[in-house]
């Protein structure tokens, strides 16, 4: 994934799956990451999720605006409420501005 040149935001979601069966998770999350997407002043996502169930999701969006309308948006409120019910054991999201950004690509 290539982001713009900072200053841009980061949305960095932080969570412990709840034990049980997947039950929607996955499809879920494929939905999120594409509507994601579609919002204006998305730019980007990595995500990574242990096989103890942590898992860190940071989204980039081009300004606080672009999270606000992504935080509103109804399919992902509705997203937000399974998540609380049922597919989280505990979570954590913080917003950063990202200043400066390096990259070392060993292929190039």
């Amino acid at each position: 994934m290539t982001l713009p040149e900072p200053p841009y935001y980061a949305v960095i979601f932080s969570s412990r799956r709840a034990s049980g069966d997947d039950d929607g998770y996955a499809e879920m999350s494929e939905k999120m990451a594409a509507l994601a997407a579609s919002m204006p002043g998305y730019l980007g996502v990595d995500s990574a999720r242990g096989s103890d169930g942590f898992g860190i999701t940071v989204s980039y969006w081009d300004s606080e605006e672009a999270i606000a309308n992504w935080k509103r948006n109804a399919d992902h409120l509705a997203a937000q409420r399974l998540g609380r019910e049922k597919w989280y054991e505990d979570y954590e999201t913080r917003v950063a501005r990202v200043e400066r950004a390096y990259r070392m690509n060993r292929g190039a």
